[in-house]
Parts: C-alpha cells; sequence; structure tokens
C-alpha cells in the first residue's frame, strides 16, 4: 500500500526512461501506485510489469505538448522529470491545470547564486555554506548560453526560470525538488570513471589540484534520489514546498577519491599541487572557494527522508557498473600518466613536501 495515503494515486511521469526514472517508476509502483510514463518510445528501459505507457513524438525536449491520450484522464501528480526553462514549465502547467492535483519538478542546485559564484558569473564574497532552500539565487540568468550543447539547449536552459513558472499556479501546487550531483548504475556523465580507471590501471597516485580537492559538492545515489522523489509524489504535505536532495554529509572531493578507493582496496596516495604544478588536463578553471554543499534537513525532518542505499553499496555498485560501461570513447590525453609522474616526482622531490600544511603529497 501507499506509505502516506489512503488511496492509489494516478501518477505521469513526464520523461522518465533515463537515469532516474526507471528507479522511480518501479518505486511508487511498489508504494501501490499507478504510474504512466509518457516518453517517446524510442527506447525501453527494463521496467516492472504494471507501468503503462504513452507514446508520442511530442514528448522530445523541451515537452511543450501534449496528446490527448494523456491529458483526457484526470490525475492525481504529474511529475516533470525534465524541465528545462520557461517555456516548457509554462506548457506542462497549462497541460495539467484542472487535470492533475499537484505537481513535483526536478530542478537543480545549480539555481543557487553559489553555483553562478563558482562559475564565475556572480561577484562578490562566497556564500555560507551548507546551502538551505532560502539561500540566495542566481542574479545572472541562463548560466550556460553560448555553451556546448547537451541533454538540454543551453540558450534557454535555466531551472530558475522553471521553477517560478511551476510555482505560480494555485490551482496546481508545486512541490520543487533541487537534485544533486547524481551518480550511478546508467551515469552518462562517468563521473567516477576517471577515478576508477586510474586505480584499475595501476597508478600508485592521484594527482589533485589543491583547491578542487578540499571542495565539496553534494551527491546523491540515483536509487536514493529516486526515493527522495517517491516521498514528494507520494505525500500530499510536500506540496508548496521546495526540498535540497542528497547525502547527508558532504565530504570534500580528496575524501570522495578516497572512499571510491578504500570500496576497490586500493592503497595509494592522492596527491594534491597548486594548478601552476599540474598537468593543464587536470586543472578546472572554476572558483573553488565557494562550496555547493546543500542542507537536506528540511526533506529528511518533514518527509521522513532516509537512504534506502548505503554509501558503501552504493559505490560498490557504481564502481562496478563503471568496469563493466566504460565511456565509448575515451580521450587518452586525459590520462597521460607520464606527464602525472613527472608532476609527482617534482613534489616529492622538494624537501617536507609531504607534511606540508597544504596536505601535498598525503596518502
Amino acid at each position: 500500500m501507499p506509505t502516506n495515503q489512503l488511496r492509489q494515486l494516478r501518477v505521469v511521469l513526464v520523461g522518465g526512461t533515463g537515469f532516474i526514472g526507471p528507479h522511480l517508476a518501479a518505486q511508487l509502483l511498489r508504494m501501490g501506485h499507478r504510474v504512466i510514463v509518457y516518453h517517446r518510445g524510442e527506447h525501453e528501459p527494463a521496467l516492472p510489469y504494471g507501468i503503462e505507457h504513452v507514446h508520442s513524438p511530442l514528448a522530445a525536449r523541451p515537452v511543450t505538448r501534449f496528446p490527448a491520450e494523456l491529458t483526457s484522464l484526470a490525475c492525481d501528480v504529474v511529475v516533470a522529470m525534465h524541465l528545462v526553462g520557461e517555456e516548457d514549465a509554462r506548457s506542462l502547467a497549462d497541460a495539467f491545470r484542472g487535470i492533475a492535483r499537484r505537481v513535483v519538478a526536478l530542478s537543480s542546485g545549480d539555481v543557487y547564486r553559489a553555483y553562478g559564484l563558482l562559475r564565475g558569473t556572480e561577484e562578490g564574497a562566497p556564500e555560507p555554506t551548507p546551502l538551505t532552500e532560502e539561500s540566495p539565487l542566481r542574479s545572472k540568468l541562463y548560466p550556460y548560453r553560448g555553451g556546448a550543447g547537451g541533454p538540454f539547449d543551453p540558450e534557454k536552459y535555466d531551472k530558475i526560470l522553471a521553477e517560478r513558472e511551476i510555482s505560480r499556479h494555485p490551482d496546481l501546487p508545486a512541490t520543487i525538488l533541487r537534485l544533486p550531483v547524481v551518480y550511478g548504475p546508467g551515469d552518462y556523465m562517468h563521473r567516477f570513471f576517471p577515478t576508477v580507471k586510474r586505480i584499475d590501471d595501476g597508478r600508485p597516485a592521484i594527482l589533485l589540484d589543491e583547491h578542487l580537492a578540499a571542495w565539496r559538492w553534494t551527491h546523491g545515489y540515483v536509487e536514493n534520489v529516486a526515493h527522495a522523489i517517491a516521498l514528494a509524489v507520494d505525500r500530499e504535505k510536500s506540496a508548496g514546498r521546495i526540498y535540497n536532495v542528497g547525502e547527508p554529509r558532504t565530504p570534500t572531493v580528496a575524501d570522495r577519491v578516497r572512499q571510491i578507493a578504500a570500496a576497490i582496496g586500493w592503497k595509494g596516495r592522492v596527491v594534491t599541487l597548486p594548478a601552476a604544478e599540474l598537468p593543464p588536463y587536470l586543472v578546472v578553471p572554476l572558483r573553488f572557494e565557494q562550496s555547493l554543499e546543500y542542507d537536506t534537513t528540511r526533506l529528511r525532518r518533514e518527509l521522513g527522508y532516509e537512504e534506502p542505499v548505503s554509501k558503501e553499496e552504493a559505490l560498490r555498485r557504481t564502481i562496478a557498473w563503471e568496469r563493466a560501461n566504460p565511456p565509448a570513447q575515451i580521450d587518452p590525453a586525459q590520462f597521460d600518466y607520464a606527464a602525472e609522474d613527472l608532476a609527482i616526482e617534482k613534489r616529492d622531490a622538494e624537501p617536507h613536501s609531504a607534511s606540508s600544511p597544504s596536505g601535498r603529497g598525503s596518502g
């Protein structure tokens, strides 16, 4: 039976066949809800028996049109899995007002001013962290304009505009979930692959920019993130609320690398160096004095959220998937071990480098 409802909910997922969607659909089904997934039908992931599908070419992102088959019957909750910006948020609200009782919209921590400070599009002192749901948002819109395309159009993408539009309709109360970095099996970004590859290649040390090493960015394992979304769908009291989603404690990048290393059993060193001493491909031009650590207290307190998958199990599953599913293309220039060895040798040759306050050469 549903965890917090006396009746079955009819839930429409707009999108839902990608990275997070199949886990969400499965969890909602286990809660006892009826789940309809609206997508193009170009690929069918392994979804549990009982999930319903509505296929349409109109489901291409950004989704601005919905077939009558989807909107002809009332539903309880519509989940906007892939809002891009103002246009598709308005279209979804217009399509489901008077049809759905609530909407749950997936947003991102990139709405915060801290994200603009990190990328250099905002000016001023770093924001205090961890970031709460009341932390200031970016003043500069369209953070990716002029950049390369990806799963979204950088000229139209802005979750701030999507949040504003989806939240302004009293007759369709919205729950906003600001997601962290999501990792796990199926991660098309392969975020942990560079670390796993270096360990599997027998590297004695992993090099990090000293500022990046001390930086924090909240992550969430894919099934745990799906659980947070499922709770927001299931629990009526989430209506009108904004929640940060992510791990309870955010480690530094260096500590996250060490956690991956421990899961594999690697005994090498994590070596931190100034950017000027690193091979250029290891230098990331961001303002790492600004952390992107999120406070998830509200989600845990109001919705009773706890991670169903432990950190240790999440890492084990992710490492196994990365090993079995490496990226289709691996740029060897990003793994120039001769250049990395030279940088480490120069650092190790300096007097007292292993015990320097910056942690350079630390294990």
